[in-house]
This record gives structure tokens, sequence and C-alpha cells, in this order.
């Protein structure tokens, strides 16, 4: 489809990009090829994505039964590791999931190029020659000779660069290599290991905690050891897909992987600086805060992260389409995620209005904290529908390698969310760290919506 037919239905609406997003609303749930491959990508990253601090629940659940200051002193604990695990690795997984993607569509095309060259070789022979017999064989030597190695069967180690490239840097960790299946569009092998890895942790904890008596030690073990575990199933499983040795070191491309990485590490920083200083926050106003803060932090991640099964999806099908320069399909499935993350956020809401009213118990039987837990749960469930958003466009930015403007605006909304976080937790207490940390989303969502709604940058294309 050509680029002047999918500007129409903006053009009559007020020559704005923004209203492409508004597009095909009926369908948003539609079983269509786009619709299964979103699903296909999307569950298996959000069932992977919120083990994790599904897990971080149960730990809280039982360190909260020792006591409220052990359960504020994980809270910093957890808010410390988060800032440095996100730092040191997010970017890396990002920029994985989008070149890889990229990479393995451009293969992808080439191989569909060499394959009609190969019937035009054989359709040319079949006339000069007027052999007929003779076709199967030129096709047969043809392929063979005009195709890589690692694409004729499907059980030979593919090569992608940027692959090599990313586990080179990352050190074998598990999150980089979960950012190379995600590339691949292979988000059911990273639940797999993440789901047995959690299992251990949940298994382990009791046993540490109570039965060896190591307390919070001893959920620290119980993680540490579920963490290897998942890096080293992924690590086996990705020998057997992927040719980890790349042909020369200059198919690396490290200089690109370091530029964008740095970007992203920038936005990273950004990001987890606000969370981890409204931790902080809670924390000087003492140990029922910061307890309380924590519960509900977890609890707000845990939801909020199955958006970003979506993004993760978006991410994956736009760096494809971008790397075709099919349009038609990247339009559609920014337009797609963001409507269906925007109906997940909204359920996400609702469900949470009734189950918050009896979970708080299951953390703490502290009075005083279940009292500001209470306080903190109607901004956890009114914020899921902005939060889905948040993390969708994000996804929907890197799959379109806008880095640069993923990382500034990321900056100057950190900045004035720091602002208000200072101001309102010192003039509000508790309360005021909620408000802040909604203000904080809400402006991230905006310059998600600035960036397409107005067709900038890779989104320019929707004003041609």
């Amino acid at each position: 489809m050509a680029l002047d037919t999918i500007s129409c239905p903006w053009k009559s609406m007020g020559e704005m990009p923004l209203f492409v997003l508004f597009k095909g609303t009926r369908n948003v749930f539609r079983n269509d090829e786009l619709g299964q491959e979103i699903m296909q990508i999307a569950l298996p990253t959000a069932l992977a994505l919120t083990a994790d601090p599904i897990a971080s629940l149960i730990d809280t659940a039982f360190i909260g039964h020792i006591g409220p200051v052990e359960l504020a002193a994980v809270g910093v604990s957890i808010a410390v590791f988060n800032q440095v695990s996100k730092i040191a690795i997010f970017p890396l997984v990002s920029v994985t999931t989008s070149f890889v993607a990229e990479e393995d569509a451009t293969k992808s095309l080439s191989i569909e190029s060499d394959d009609s060259g190969v019937l035009e070789v054989g359709y040319a022979v079949n006339q000069e020659m007027e052999l007929g017999d003779l076709i199967p064989q030129v096709e047969s030597t043809c392929k063979s000779s005009l195709i890589p190695s690692s694409y004729r069967k499907t059980n030979v180690r593919r090569q992608i660069p940027s692959a090599s490239a990313a586990l080179v840097i990352a050190v074998l960790l598990s999150l980089a290599m979960q950012g190379v299946f995600r590339g691949f569009k292979d988000t059911k092998t990273p639940l797999f290991a993440i789901v047995v890895g959690d299992v251990a942790n949940i298994i382990l904890d009791p046993i540490f905690i109570f039965i060896l008596r190591m307390g919070v030690s001893g959920a620290a073990i119980a993680h540490v050891i579920s963490q290897y575990l998942i890096s080293l199933m992924l690590l086996w499983r990705l020998i057997k897909e992927v040719d980890l040795l790349p042909p020369s070191i200059n198919d690396l491309q490290i200089g690109r992987f370091l530029k964008n990485g740095s970007l992203l590490l920038v936005r990273v920083i950004a990001v987890t600086f606000c969370v981890t200083l409204a931790a902080s926050l809670a924390a000087r106003q003492g140990s029922t805060s910061m307890a309380a803060f924590q519960v509900c932090l977890q609890i707000w991640l845990a939801t909020s992260l199955l958006a970003d099964g979506l993004a993760v999806a978006g991410q994956a099908i736009l760096a494809s389409a971008f790397a075709k320069k099919d349009y038609t399909k990247a339009t559609a499935t920014a337009s797609r995620v963001l409507q269906v993350g925007l109906v997940l956020g909204l359920v996400l809401s609702a469900v949470l209005v009734v189950v918050l009213q009896f979970a708080p118990r299951l953390f703490t039987a502290d009075v005083n904290v279940l009292q500001l837990i209470g306080v903190g749960i109607p901004f956890v469930a009114v914020t899921q529908p902005i939060n889905a958003l948040a993390f969708i466009f994000d996804g929907i930015n890197y799959g379109a390698s806008d880095f640069a403007y993923s990382a500034y605006s990321m900056v100057l909304v950190s900045l004035m969310s720091i602002v208000c976080l200072f101001i309102l937790s010192s003039s509000h207490g508790f309360i005021g760290l909620w408000i802040a940390l909604s203000i904080y989303m809400s402006l991230r969502t905006f310059t998600g919506f600035w960036r397409i709604g107005t067709g900038m940058g890779p989104w320019r294309f929707l004003r041609d």
C-alpha cells in the first residue's frame, strides 16, 4: 500500500498524525494476522516480566511477617538493586531487541530476493534451452549458492552479529540473552526459564528464611540462586539457536551498540532515579512509611509490567517493519498495541480496586502499615491506564530506533518529577509521593503522544 493511501484518514481529520493512533478502534481485538503476531509475542513476555515482581511480592509477603523494620529494609535494598541492575543491563536489552529484529528482518528480505532471482534464472533457462527437466537442477544449484548456510535448514544455527555483540558486552547476563530472544520474536523460551527460576526462588524462600533461620539473608540467597539458574538455561538454549562466533570482529558493530546503549543508559538512569528517590523519601518518613511504600510499589510495578509485554511486541514488530520500510504495518502496529494497552490498563484498574481491598493483609499485620497502604491503593489502581500507555510508548520508540528522543525527553520528565517529589513529599507526606509518581507517569505518556502525534523523527512519514 502506498504512503498516500494511509495518510488519507487523518488528513480528513485535521491534518494531524495523532489521529492515526485512533485508527481502526473497532478492530482492536480482531484475531487477524497482526493481532495474532502481537499476542504471540506479548503474552509470554508479559508473563515473564511479571514473574520476577510476583516472586518479589512473595519475598515481601514472607519478610513482612518477620516485622515492619525488616520489610522496610528490604524495600530500600530492592530499590538499590533495581537501580543498579537496570542501569547495567536494561539499555543493552532494549538495543539488542531492536537490532536483532532488524537484522533478522533484513536477512529474511535478502533471502526472499534471492529466491525471486532464482525463479527468474530458471525461467530464462527454460525459454532459451526449452529443457524443462533442467529447471529443478538450476533452481537447486542457485539456491544452494545464494542462500546463506545459516538459513538453509531450520536446525542450523543462525548468524546474527547483534546477538554476538550483546553477549560480548553483557558478559552473558540473563537479561541480555532475553533481548536476543525477543529480537527473534521468541518470548516463550525466556518465559520457561524465568518461571523455572522463580519457582525455585519461591521454594527456597521458606527453606532459607524459616527452616534454616537465615531471615532476610536467606531471601537474598534464594534470589541469587534463581538468577543463576535462569542464566544457565537461557545460555544453553541460545547456543543451540545462534552461532555466537561472528564471521569477523567488524560484524559485531560494537560502536553502534555503545552509541545507542549510552543514550538508553541516560534514559534508564533518569527513570530509575525517580523511583529510587521516591523510595528514599519514603524511608526518611520512617519504617512504617517505607514498609507501606514497598508493598504499594511492588503491586504497582507488577501490574504495570503486564503492559510491557505489549511494548516488547510492538518493539520487535516495529523494528522489523522499519527495516523493511513497511510503514503501513508500522502504523497499524503502533495503533493496535496502544489501543490494546489502554483497554488493559482500564481492566487492571477495575480489578485492583476490588482485589486490593483484601490483599494488603497478605503482606503485613501491622495496623499502621495497613493504614498507609490503604492511602496508596487508589493511586496504584487509577494510574494503570497511564502506566500502560507509558510503557508501550517506550517500546514503540525503541522499535523505531528513536533512542535519542527517548533519552532526552526522559531527562526532562525526570527533572520535572524530581521537583514534584521533593515539594509534594515535604508538604503532603506519604500521599504526596504517590501524587508525584502519578505526575511522573503522566509526563512519560505525554512525551510519547507528542512524538507520534506531531509526526516527528522516524514518524515524519505520517505527514507526507
